[in-house]
């Protein structure tokens, strides 16, 4: 099936145009992107124009950031294509609502990626804690956004998420593999004087759940959870790809475990969805984030610059 792949930036090159590549179900038809391309691929920068010469192409891929997202992706559910959505899906809760409701209307697919719940070891966690009831747990999502946002001050404006970017990696792991439902109950959010979004969170959820963002890790990088039941405690790793149960490693030990690797297998489901008529929209993991900026406590920081 042939797709089209819109903005072309750090994350369509690293990860969405090698896993289309090596796709059985997908071709790389088109791109949209104010500058860039990708190699032999016809290159547009509207959209309107793209969708209008190219009516064989099924489905479009966003890559674009959060809040010019809609507009795009709106445009081409009215063209009649299925659309996939990057995480986070939108810049508000509110309009992937009103994308869920024009995706039925029009008989399309939309999927709301989370590609984190693809590693490797998340299936296993999550069939270990099924019905377990869970005595505490926690997250430490450290990472240098120097290192994965190089000059991109829009993860600092409005909408642009902070350090909730790839905090929230870590929310979609949390809410798929715990057994029930959590919820925030308090939050700290570390804003630079001139940033609109936190670049540290601190949270705590229900069910004795607590997380520490940080984009301001040097050196090694951090991405590891931990819960506890009565029964064992369960450890993921490496953001997901490794997991730890009682201080054993059973890393692609259970039935289930992913090996396609987190963006391929993000593409697998798609084609699924495609093929069935059916859409996946979770938003689980963006309703914390927007918990966390309600209930946060706000603490100023000196100026951070890119």
């Amino acid at each position: 099936m042939k797709i089209a792949l819109i903005g072309i930036g750090k994350i369509a090159r690293d990860q969405h145009v090698p896993a289309i590549a090596n796709s059985a179900d997908w071709n790389l038809a088109a791109t949209v992107s104010r500058t860039g391309t990708v190699d032999d691929v016809p290159a547009y920068t509207n959209i309107d124009t793209m969708l209008a010469e190219n009516p064989e192409i099924r489905a479009v891929s966003l890559c674009l950031p959060p809040v010019p997202r809609f507009a795009y992706a709106k445009a081409a559910l009215l063209a009649g294509r299925h659309v996939m959505l990057e995480k986070p899906p939108g810049a508000t809760l509110a309009e992937v609502h009103a994308l869920a409701a024009l995706a039925q209307t029009q008989g399309s697919t939309l999927f709301t990626t989370w590609h984190s719940r693809m590693a490797q070891g998340v299936a296993q966690a999550k069939a270990l804690l099924a019905g377990k009831s869970v005595i505490k747990g926690h997250i430490t999502w450290k990472e240098d956004v120097r290192r994965w946002h190089p000059g991109q001050d829009w993860v600092f404006a409005a909408g642009g998420m902070g350090v909730f970017d790839p905090g929230i990696n870590a929310l979609s792991i949390l809410t798929e593999i715990l057994p029930a439902p959590v919820h925030l109950q308090d939050a700290r959010l570390d804003v630079p004087e001139n940033c609109q979004t936190p670049i540290a969170a601190q949270l705590t959820f229900s069910n004795g759940i607590t997380a520490d963002f940080d984009w301001r890790q040097e050196g090694p990088q951090n991405w590891d959870m931990w819960i506890e039941t009565a029964e064992n405690r369960v450890e993921l790793s490496e953001g997901g790809s490794k997991i730890n149960v009682d201080g054993r490693d059973i890393t692609g030990e259970a039935a289930g475990a992913s090996l396609l690797g987190e963006y391929p297998a993000l593409y697998a489901r798609m084609a699924d969805l495609v093929r069935t008529g059916a859409s996946d929209i979770d938003l689980s993991p963006m309703v914390h984030v927007a918990d966390a900026m309600t209930l946060g406590k706000r603490v100023s920081l000196p100026a951070f610059h890119l």
